[in-house]
C-alpha cells in the first residue's frame, strides 16, 4: 500500500473522494456479499483509515456515496435524453434502465442494501404529455418496481425456495424479459390514463 500525501487543493479532495468510492466499488465488486470495512476501503485506495473517514465518518455514508454516484449514472444519462427535443419514447427509459440499472452487477444488490438508507433524488420532471407531479410518481414507481422485481427473482436468496437455485419454478422468472413487461405496462398506462 502506498499512502499519498494529504489532499490540500479542491481538485485533489475530488481525486481522493472519487478513489475512496472506486476503491470501495472494486471490494464490493469482489465480495457483494460482504460489506468491506473502513481499512480495506483504505487499504484499497492506498490511503491510511483515518483519511477515509475524513471524507466518509461512516461504512453507511460510503455505502451511499457509491449508491448515489451509480444513481447519478443513470440520472444524467436520463437528463440528456430528456434535454433533447423530441419526445420521450418509452423505449429510450428501457434502454437507460439496462444500461445503468439492470447491466452493472453492483447497482441493484447496492440499491437493495442502501433502500432504506437513502433519502431519493428525482431530477425535476420534463414528461409534457403528463400531469404536473405524475413524472416524478412515475420515476419513483418504476425505482420501485425495478428494486423489487429484483428481489423477487433467484438474484437474491428466497425465503420460499426449494433450496439452493432459487424460487420454486411457479415463482421463477427471467428478470430482465419481466422487467420490460412490466415497466411497458406501468408506462403505458400511465402515458395513456393521463397521467393520474
Amino acid at each position: 500500500m502506498v499512502i499519498r500525501q494529504r489532499a490540500i487543493q479542491a481538485e485533489d479532495k475530488q481525486e481522493r473522494h472519487h478513489a475512496i468510492l472506486d476503491a470501495a466499488a472494486r471490494l464490493l465488486a469482489r465480495s457483494p456479499d460482504r460489506i468491506a470495512n473502513m481499512a480495506d476501503v483504505a487499504d484499497e485506495a492506498g490511503l491510511a483509515k483515518g483519511t477515509v473517514y475524513l471524507y466518509f465518518p461512516s461504512k453507511e455514508e460510503l455505502l451511499l456515496a457509491v449508491h448515489e454516484r451509480n444513481i447519478d449514472g443513470f440520472f444524467r444519462a436520463l437528463s440528456a435524453r430528456l434535454a433533447r427535443d423530441e419526445p420521450v419514447r418509452i423505449a429510450d427509459v428501457l434502454a437507460l434502465t439496462h444500461e445503468h440499472i439492470v447491466e452493472p452487477p453492483l447497482f441493484l444488490p447496492l440499491a437493495a442494501r442502501c433502500f432504506g438508507l437513502m433519502g431519493q433524488s428525482i431530477p425535476p420532471e420534463h414528461f409534457p404529455q403528463l400531469k404536473p407531479g405524475a413524472g416524478l410518481a412515475l420515476l419513483r414507481h418504476s425505482y420501485a418496481l425495478i428494486l423489487g422485481l429484483w428481489q423477487m427473482s433467484g438474484a437474491v436468496i428466497c425465503p420460499m425456495s426449494d433450496g439452493p437455485g432459487g424460487p420454486p419454478p411457479a415463482l421463477a422468472y427471467t428478470y430482465p424479459e419481466e422487467l420490460d413487461r412490466a415497466l411497458l405496462a406501468l408506462w403505458n398506462g400511465t402515458i395513456a390514463g393521463g397521467a393520474q
